[in-house]
C-alpha cells in the first residue's frame, strides 16, 4: 500500500470533486443497468418457472451459469479494454450485452434458459473489473474506497428500484401476447443498448483527454498517480505473473465469500420473502425484497468513506463479510418466525454490500499498469464463480431439504471464514492508513 499521506490541498480537493462529478454518477448509471440486467432474472422466476417448466434446480443453474461465459472471457476482456480504452470497448460490453439481457424474453425451456444465460455472461465479461480499474486511472489511493463506495451504490439501488419496476413490469401479462416476464427482459434491456451508444461521446479514457481539468490538476493528479504506481510494490509485475501472484489468488477466495453471499440472497430473496412470509402479489414482495438493499446502498457509500478516512480496509471489510455472515446463518434458528429470517437476509444484505470499498482498495494497492488489468480481472472472475455456486447451491439444498434456509446458512459460514482469511492477509501486509500510520 502506498504510504503518500493524504493530500488535502485546495487543488486536490478540487480535483477530486470535479472527477467525481463528471464521472461517478455516468459509471454508477452504467454499473445499474449492468447489476439490473443480471439479476432481474430472479423476479422474472417468479412467473417465468412456471410458464417454461423449469425447476428451482434448474433455474438455479441457469441463473449461475451466467458466470461460466464471464469467468472464462474476463481477463482477456479487460487486457482489451486497458489496449484500446474504456470509451470503445465499455461501448461494446453494454451494447452487446443490452442484446443479449433482452433475447432472456426467447427463453422456452431449460436449453435456451441455459444458453441465453451463458451468452450474457460472455457479452458482460470485463465491464466490472474494466470499471474498477477504469477508476485507478482517475482516483489516487486516498479517494479510491469513496469512488468504489459511490459506484458500487448502483448494486443495492438496482435491487431497491428494480424489483418493485420488475413487479410493475410482471404485471404486463399479456399485453401485446407477451408474458409479463418476457416485457420485464425486454424493458429493462433497452437503455442499457442506449446508454452503450452513448458512452462513445461521454466515456473519456484519460484525464488528459478531458478539458474540463485545469493544466494545474491535471498535473497534479498525474504526479500523484505516478508516486503511487512507483510506491506501489507491484510495478515489477507482469499481466501474466499477476495471475498467479499469491496475495492475487488469496484476494480471489476472499471475494469469493463475499459474492457467495451477494447473489445467494439476491437470486432467491424474492422466492423466500414470497413463500417464508406467505405473501401472494408480486409486486408487495418486490417491494419486501427492496428494503435491505436501500439500507445497502447508504451503507457501501458511508463504510467508502469511512475506509479513506481511517484507512484499515482489511479489518473494515472483515467486520462487514463477519456480521453479514452470522446474521444469515441465524435466520436458520428464526423458521417460526418468519419476519425474524427476514430481519436476518436483511442485516446480511447490509453487510454483503458494506464489505465492497474497503475490499477493492486491497489489490489496487499493489498492482498497476496491465498488471492491474489482469490481477483485478482474475480477483473479479474467480470471486464471481460463486455467482454460479450460490444460487445453484442454494437451489439444490432448497430441493433436497424442503427449504431454502440451509443453504443460507451454509452461505453464511463461507463468508464468516472469508472474513478471517481478509484479517489473516491484512496481518501478512498492514495496510497504511491515510496519514501514514500503522
Amino acid at each position: 500500500m502506498s504510504t503518500t499521506p493524504a493530500d488535502t490541498s485546495p487543488l486536490a480537493v478540487s480535483t477530486y470533486a470535479i472527477v467525481a462529478r463528471r464521472l461517478l454518477p455516468l459509471l454508477g448509471l452504467c454499473y445499474f443497468l449492468s447489476y439490473l440486467d443480471r439479476t432481474n432474472v430472479a423476479v422474472a422466476a417468479l412467473t417465468m418457472n412456471e410458464d417454461i417448466g423449469i425447476s428451482a434446480a434448474a433455474f438455479g443453474l441457469g441463473a449461475g451459469l451466467f458466470f461460466i461465459g464471464y469467468f472464462v472471457f474476463e481477463v482477456p476482456s479487460n487486457l482489451i479494454m486497458y489496449r484500446v480504452g474504456a470509451r470503445i470497448w465499455m461501448a461494446r460490453i453494454m451494447i452487446t450485452w443490452g442484446i443479449v439481457a433482452g433475447a432472456q424474453a426467447l427463453a422456452v425451456g431449460e436449453t435456451s434458459f441455459y444458453a441465453i444465460r451463458v451468452l450474457l455472461g460472455i457479452a458482460e465479461a470485463g465491464f466490472f473489473p474494466g470499471m474498477i480499474l477504469y477508476l485507478t486511472f482517475w482516483f489516487p489511493a486516498d479517494s479510491r474506497a469513496r469512488a468504489v463506495g459511490w459506484f458500487m451504490a448502483a448494486v443495492p439501488l438496482s435491487t431497491a428500484i428494480g424489483a418493485p419496476l420488475g413487479g410493475l413490469l410482471l404485471k404486463l401479462d399479456g399485453a401485446w401476447g407477451l408474458a409479463g416476464w418476457q416485457w420485464l427482459f425486454v424493458v429493462e434491456a433497452v437503455p442499457t443498448v442506449i446508454i452503450g451508444v452513448l458512452l462513445l461521446a461521454w466515456l473519456p479514457d484519460k484525464p488528459a483527454d478531458v478539458d474540463w481539468l485545469t493544466p494545474e490538476q491535471k498535473g497534479w493528479l498525474h504526479d500523484r498517480l505516478a508516486l503511487e504506481h512507483s510506491e506501489s510494490g507491484g510495478g515489477h509485475l507482469t499481466a501474466w505473473r499477476s495471475l498467479a501472484h499469491p496475495r492475487v489468488l488469496a484476494l480471489s477466495l476472499i471475494y469469493f465469500a463475499i459474492v457467495f453471499g451477494l447473489y445467494g440472497i439476491g437470486f432467491w430473496l424474492p422466492t423466500i420473502v414470497k413463500e417464508s412470509l406467505g405473501i401472494e402479489d408480486n409486486l408487495d414482495v418486490t417491494l419486501l425484497s427492496a428494503l435491505p438493499y436501500v439500507v445497502g446502498a447508504i451503507a457501501i457509500v458511508v463504510v467508502g468513506r469511512l475506509v479513506d478516512r481511517v484507512g484499515r480496509p482489511g479489518r473494515i471489510t472483515a467486520a462487514a463479510m463477519a456480521i453479514g455472515g452470522l446474521a444469515l446463518a441465524g435466520t436458520a434458528f428464526a423458521s417460526t418466525e418468519p419476519w425474524v429470517g427476514y430481519a436476518g437476509l436483511f442485516v446480511c444484505a447490509v453487510g454483503v454490500m458494506a464489505s465492497f470499498p474497503g475490499f477493492w482498495r486491497l489489490p489496487t494497492a499493489f498492482l498497476t499498469g496491465a498488471a492491474a488489468a489482469a490481477g483485478i480481472a482474475v480477483v473479479n472472475a474467480i470471486g464471481n464463480l460463486a455467482g454460479f455456486a450460490g444460487p445453484y447451491w442454494v437451489g439444490f439444498l432448497t430441493e433436497e431439504l424442503g427449504a431454502a434456509k440451509w443453504g443460507l446458512v451454509s452461505i453464511g459460514l463461507v463468508m464468516v471464514a472469508g472474513s478471517v482469511a481478509v484479517l489473516a492477509l491484512s496481518r501478512e501486509r498492514a495496510v497504511v492508513t491515510p496519514a501514514g500510520r500503522h
